[in-house]
């Protein structure tokens, strides 16, 4: 097209706006992403890291099944306000084996990327049975039904398959022995150890 071509040509040209609009916004993707691809800080686990274990996968599951993280965020963002509350800034080497990532954007609850040791799991079982018995301004739903029921670990090996497909580094061992290690144990035990597990790595690399 002629460089002498004024804008109005495509303003008022919808299907020509739409494609010149795709065109600038892939470019501005390709620029942004395809560093990030290649930078180690973002491919790398940091140092600690820990795949889930056969329980902490389960509950991870049941975490995304029950909502949880429609109201809490998994990404304390490097600000003074964040990190003074939360703890260190979230970063892209702790989520590496994160499928999908739950980092999210919207916190009717706080943060719980840092969660993992900072109460008992006494705590965290009384706060899922009914929130307001330990935080009384909460609004915050119970979940007094993990606690009844069972996990069967019909999928669980299944699950670690998968992502060790994804270049989680699960092992044939941690595989075979998935079934018998989360069999009978119950759906609040399985997110207990789910959230206790959350931001350990990094607490590791820290020691």
């Amino acid at each position: 097209m002629s460089k002498n071509i004024k804008h109005d040509f495509v303003e008022k040209r919808v299907g020509w706006l739409a494609i010149f609009a795709t065109i600038a916004i892939s470019i501005g993707g390709i620029v942004e992403i395809t560093p990030l691809m290649f930078q180690k800080q973002t491919n790398e686990p940091v140092v600690g890291l820990e795949p889930y274990s056969a329980l902490e996968l389960e509950g991870r599951d049941i975490y995304i099944r029950e909502g949880c993280n429609n109201c809490h965020s998994q990404m304390i963002r490097p600000f003074r306000s964040e990190t003074e509350r939360y703890g260190h800034y979230s970063l892209a080497g702790e989520h590496v084996w994160e499928h999908p990532f739950l980092w999210g954007s919207k916190r009717t609850g706080p943060d719980l990327a840092r969660v993992g040791g900072r109460y008992s799991d006494e705590w965290h079982y009384v706060h899922l049975m009914d929130p307001r018995d330990v935080v009384p301004e909460s609004n915050m739903p119970g979940f007094p039904w993990l606690a009844e029921n069972k996990l069967d670990g019909e999928l669980t090996a299944k699950k670690m398959e998968v992502f060790r497909g994804f270049g989680v580094p699960y092992t044939d061992e941690d595989i075979a022995g998935a079934k018998a290690a989360v069999v009978g144990k119950t759906e609040m035990e399985a997110l207990i150890a789910y959230l206790q597990s959350l931001g350990t790595g990094l607490k590791q690399q820290a020691n």
